[in-house]
C-alpha cells in the first residue's frame, strides 16, 4: 500500500485521543496555523502536523512504552530532525485528562518556531527568477 493510501487509511481511522486533539487544533487556524493529520512525510505517516512551522505532534499510546517503540521513534525523530522538524509527543491520556495543557503546550511550540517561509528567507530566489 502507498503512503498517501495509507494515509487516507488512518484519516478515517482516527483513534479516540487523536480525534479529539484533532478537533481542538482545528480552532488554531484562527492564529494561523493549520494542521493536517496522518500527513506522509519522508516514508513517515505524521499523525498531526503544523508543516508551515514544521511541528508534528504525536499522540502515543501504551505500544509506544515498549523499548523497541521507543527505539524506532527516536530514530524517526531524528530522521525528521534532521528536516527541520520538531516531534511534540503527548500521551493518550494527556489528550483525555489534560486536553488544554496539550493545546496550549501545543499552540506556545507552534509560535515559538519560525514559519517555513522565514526558514527561507536568507536563500537567494532561483536563477531566472525575480526577487
Amino acid at each position: 500500500m502507498g503512503a498517501i493510501a495509507k494515509a487516507r487509511r488512518l484519516r478515517k481511522a482516527l483513534t479516540p485521543a487523536e480525534a479529539r486533539l484533532w478537533t481542538r487544533l482545528r480552532a488554531l487556524r484562527a492564529d494561523g496555523l493549520h494542521f493536517r493529520r496522518q500527513h506522509p512525510e519522508r516514508g513517515y505517516i505524521l499523525e498531526l502536523v503544523c508543516l508551515d512551522r514544521r511541528l508534528i505532534v504525536e499522540v502515543d499510546g501504551e505500544s509506544h512504552a515498549t523499548e523497541d517503540r521507543a527505539r524506532k521513534d527516536r530514530v524517526r525523530d531524528a530522521v525528521l530532525g534532521r528536516e527541520g522538524f520538531v516531534t511534540l509527543r503527548v500521551s493518550n491520556g494527556e489528550v483525555r485528562d489534560e486536553v488544554e495543557r496539550v493545546m496550549e503546550k501545543v499552540r506556545s511550540h507552534c509560535l515559538a518556531l519560525p514559519t517555513r517561509s522565514s526558514l527561507r528567507a536568507d536563500h537567494p530566489p532561483l536563477s531566472g527568477r525575480e526577487s
